[in-house]
């Protein structure tokens, strides 16, 4: 039975209207996926440009989450390049970087506004969060601290990446002046951090060779 014009036409339009709503929908996802891309590459060459632009959009805020969550689980992974074990052993230190990271950034926090402001310096945890989770780019590379022989260098060059990378990222989100207040406020958290995770990991770690 033949359709009426007007329902072949209705049914047209909303065809079309379907295949541009996922034309849109595709694009905006490729755009979104390549903005995500030439951040990690931003961050991780130390752009000042790309932590101004990450620090002003709050949309990045679930990039930045999930960056320091995969540079924490490549941590724990690279972790059995010293003899760490298993799978155990894998995610508990993936878990104690990622703690370590959160002692370091409300350390930070409290340190960069409280203790160490300059002036000009606001005190908005958002702007912080996201450019110093995207500093913790480098640390995706940590990964590779499972191969043999790799591990002691792999985690050398990517600790001082990472400091570098979040140095520039608090020096633009608590708006410094000066490149050696940034310098210090995230080399005495750091120093915190670290000890905080020895201490997690003497008392409660499993066992490495």
């Amino acid at each position: 039975m033949k359709k009426p014009d007007g329902v072949t036409n209705h049914v047209q339009d909303c065809r079309r209207g379907e295949g541009a709503r996922q034309s849109i929908n595709f694009m905006t996802t490729t755009t979104g996926i390549r903005t995500f891309l030439r951040r990690l590459v931003g961050a991780a060459t130390l752009d000042v440009a790309t932590y101004e632009e990450v620090e002003a959009d709050r949309g990045a805020t679930a990039h930045a989450g999930a960056i320091v969550v995969l540079s924490s689980l490549a941590a724990g992974i690279g972790m059995r390049g010293f003899g760490g074990g298993g799978a155990a052993s894998m995610t508990f230190f993936g878990a104690l970087a990622l703690m370590a990271w959160g002692a370091w950034a409300l350390l930070t926090y409290q340190i960069g506004v409280r203790i160490l402001p300059e002036p000009q310096t606001r005190a908005d945890v958002g702007e912080l969060l996201r450019t110093i989770g995207f500093a913790s780019t480098p640390g995706l590379l940590r990964i590779f601290g499972a191969l043999p022989g790799l591990t002691i260098p792999v985690f050398a060059v990517t600790t001082v990446w990472m400091l570098l990378a979040m140095i520039v990222a608090v020096r633009q989100a608590l708006d410094y002046s000066s490149t050696r207040r940034a310098v210090a406020v995230c080399v005495f958290g750091w120093a915190l951090a670290i000890v905080f995770a020895m201490v997690v990991g003497f008392f409660f770690g499993p066992r490495v060779s």
